[in-house]
């Protein structure tokens, strides 16, 4: 049993671990308060609550990992409970809460969202489907999270769109893209619009397709021009949103260099060590659909060439070449493995 004086001290250690500051307590926008306590980290608690739709994607997880690590609770809704399951372990016990939801379903948003302090729409398709046609999803559904997230008092909506978004474009994702955008603002005017180029990382759909199939990259010639950007560093920059002042303007991330599908090509090929295919893209042509039509089209278009806006959001944004190698090193053969990292040339 514990002395007195010995009870005594661990009472007075515990009160003054306890303690808070003056930058403890936040006051949001609609004067709720919100404390933190704990240590730092993992198992801090930041008072905050944040609601990610389209956590279970390509960007959404590292999303959820970026708050979580922050303390933050984060109310994940899924479609499908074995894609959720990940996402569990990335915070401290209660931290991470799944909700089953659908997009149609306005009762099931708003129960996913109505304790949240900030929310983010991550949801977005590559390709229809039978059931999701891009106006579905992009358009109809983000306009629906937007105004569930208005009618239950959300003070910040966070709206992911891309970067080559345009009420003009010859390709119908970059068209809904753009008027989903419109259609957030008429129902949440202060909403922070987020426009990332093409993300690369570890399960990208971007360089592991470039080593799985090169010769659907070399249409236009590969004389597209892209830029490319980096996965972890496109969730900071959206986890950094939450502490800092509203931003009710179009946040453009586009990646720090403007590079070509052919240049990409070549540096897979150097760091794979394994050639690509010589063959032209009609010889590679099989039975069943690589490539929607739409996604032929975007092949041809040209990312945007405007100023990034990383220093609004805390960022330094990384070139592919820093981490190419450790998405793509799985690709090279036993005998290839430790080979020397050589990049090829860049085009002037």
């Amino acid at each position: 049993m514990l002395a007195k004086s010995q009870l005594l001290r661990v009472q007075r250690s515990a009160v003054i671990r306890s303690k808070r500051a003056l930058h403890d307590l936040v006051t949001l926008p609609g004067r709720k308060p919100v404390i933190s306590y704990g240590p730092p980290g993992y198992s801090a608690v930041s008072g905050h609550v944040v609601t990610v739709f389209g956590c279970t994607g390509f960007l959404g997880r590292y999303l959820v990992s970026k708050l979580a690590r922050m303390g933050t609770q984060v109310i994940v809704p899924y479609r499908d409970e074995d894609e959720k399951r990940l996402l569990k372990p990335m915070g401290d016990l209660g931290q991470i809460v799944s909700m089953e939801w659908d997009i149609r379903n306005e009762d099931q948003i708003a129960e996913c969202l109505r304790h949240s302090d900030i929310v983010y729409n991550l949801v977005g398709r590559d390709y229809e489907t039978k059931n999701f046609k891009f106006a579905d999803v992009h358009v109809a559904g983000a306009e629906r999270l937007a105004k569930v997230a208005a009618d239950h008092g959300v003070q910040r909506f966070v709206h992911v769109s891309h970067l080559n978004a345009s009420p003009t474009s010859s390709s119908q994702f970059y068209r809904t893209k753009a008027e989903g955008e419109e259609r957030v603002r008429s129902v949440f005017p202060n909403a922070t619009v987020v426009r990332p180029a093409t993300m690369f990382g570890y399960e990208d759909k971007f360089l592991n397709n470039m080593a799985n199939w090169p010769i659907w990259w070399k249409l236009n010639f590969g004389e597209t021009k892209i830029r490319p950007v980096h996965v972890i560093d496109v969730a900071q920059a959206l986890a950094n949103l939450m502490s800092i002042p509203q931003v009710t303007r179009t946040v453009s991330l586009p990646g720090p260099s403007t590079l070509t599908y052919e240049y990409l090509l070549e540096l897979v090929e150097a760091l794979t060590y394994r050639p690509p295919s010589r063959a032209p893209v009609a010889a590679q042509m099989v039975w069943w659909p690589l490539m929607s039509p739409d996604e032929v089209e975007r092949r041809y278009i040209d990312d945007v060439n405007v100023p990034g806006d990383w220093e609004a959001v805390g960022v330094r944004p990384d070139e592919v070449e820093n981490h190419a190698i450790t998405y793509l090193r799985r690709y090279r053969l036993a005998k290839d493995y430790l080979r020397p990292v050589l990049f090829p040339a860049r085009p002037s």
